[in-house]
This record gives structure tokens, sequence and C-alpha cells, in this order.
């Protein structure tokens, strides 16, 4: 029987190409989205892979839309906490509101996401949670505090739960994307992007799909010694 994942944020960008991977590898996959109707529609329409729609800064919508994937496809087995938004502004700047609004999501959003699902993983003995974590939660950016610290706190969370879940099977893993060619990122003028270009090594920006890949394996039953860890992708901009 295919094993159910369930993939925050899994109708566009990043999220997207995770959800169309791990069902590619035999995955049920359940995507959630936060407000874009048309564009998870279509993004089912072109899969199949069901959508769902909530809050991840709402504990009570993550665990009542937990209950209803569950119902549906069965228990979650593997867990892709992707979803994110950003609040920018220089610190001096930046308002309680657009802290708090990223911290809710970004930070607080996972635990809202993996809390509800951790007893099923461990009465099964298995699970694995994958974390989208970024290149700024290891390095820091400029008008990021906000989201530098959630994604940096992130990297906490993995590092705990590995520890607390290793004896009962479950494993627990970050991924830091660094310049990604989303949608978000292909929208900014040429010269802004050919600035962060310039920036990499690779010389070019990564593919949501080379993200995909990296989830794809820490979701498989190859990577179950692999704990607590953080893959970089980067294109060599930055190294731990």
């Amino acid at each position: 029987m295919a094993r159910v994942a369930l993939v925050t944020g899994g109708s566009r960008g990043i999220g997207a190409a995770i959800s169309k991977k791990l069902q590619a590898d035999g995955f049920q996959v359940a995507a959630t989205y936060a407000g874009n109707d048309e564009a998870a529609a279509a993004f089912t329409a072109e899969t199949g892979i069901k959508t769902y729609k909530w809050n991840v800064a709402s504990y009570e919508e993550s665990a009542a839309g937990i209950a209803q994937v569950t119902t549906d496809l069965g228990a979650i087995e593997v867990v892709v906490a992707n979803a994110g938004i950003t609040k920018d502004a220089p610190f001096h700047k930046m308002t309680p509101e657009m802290w708090n609004q990223v911290i809710d999501t970004n930070l607080t959003g996972v635990f809202n996401t993996v809390h509800p699902i951790w007893p099923s993983m461990r009465e099964n003995k298995f699970g694995r949670v994958i974390v989208i974590s970024s290149i700024n939660g290891q390095k820091g950016q400029f008008a990021q505090v906000n989201y530098a610290a959630t994604k940096a706190g992130d990297l906490g969370i993995v590092k705990s739960l590995a520890q607390e879940g290793a004896r009962a099977g479950i494993t627990a893993n970050a991924v830091c994307p660094g310049y990604i060619a989303t949608e978000m990122v292909m929208a900014v003028p040429e010269k802004v992007r050919d600035s962060i270009i310039s920036q990499i090594p690779a010389g070019r920006l990564g593919e949501p799909d080379e993200i995909a890949r990296c989830v794809a394996f820490l979701a498989s039953d190859d990577s179950g010694f692999i704990n607590g860890s953080t893959i970089s992708a980067n294109g060599a901009q930055y190294f731990v």
C-alpha cells in the first residue's frame, strides 16, 4: 500500500515540485494551500493530487485538516513542512505585525503541521519529517530578520525531533535551498536576478526539481540512518 505524504504549500513553486516528485515515486500525496483557490484547482486538475485549504499558522485548522487527510488517504507517514511567507523590511522599519506573521507561519506553522501527526508516527514506528528551511536561515539576510529567525529555528526543530524520534523509527531532516527559479524569483527585474546569480558559484539559479529530489531521498527508506541533518542545495553559495 502506498505511503501517504503531506506537503504544506504543496500546490505552487518548490512545494508543487515536491508534491509531483513524491507522487511519481509512488506516494499518495496531499498538498495544502492557504488562499489561491484557482491555482490549487489547476494543480489538482493537472496532477490528480488532492489539495486541502488551511492556514498552517492555526493549530486548530491544521489539526482539522490533517484529520481530514487521514480520513481520506490514511495515516500520514511523510510530512514536508514547506509552507512559508516573507514580510521583508530593514529591522528599523519592521513592524510587530510583520514579525508575528512570519513567525506564526514559518516557525509555529512547522509545530502546527508536525505535532498532530507525531503520535501516529510514534505508534506506527515510522515517520519522515522534512522541513524546508533556507540558505538565509543559515547565513542571515539583510531585511529578513524575521524570515531568517524562523528558518534558523526550523533547523533547531529538526535537530530536536531527530533525537526524540530516532528510537521510534522517525527521522527529521531539513533542506536549505538557495536561490531557486520559482515564479516569485523569476518575476523580479532581470538586473536583480543577475545580481543574485553573480553571487552563486554555480553561475545559475537552482531548479525546483532539484529541491524535490533532495526531499524525495529524505522521504525514502534509503535515508533511514540520516537524522537531524541539513542538506544545503545552493550552488556552493554558502557552506555551514
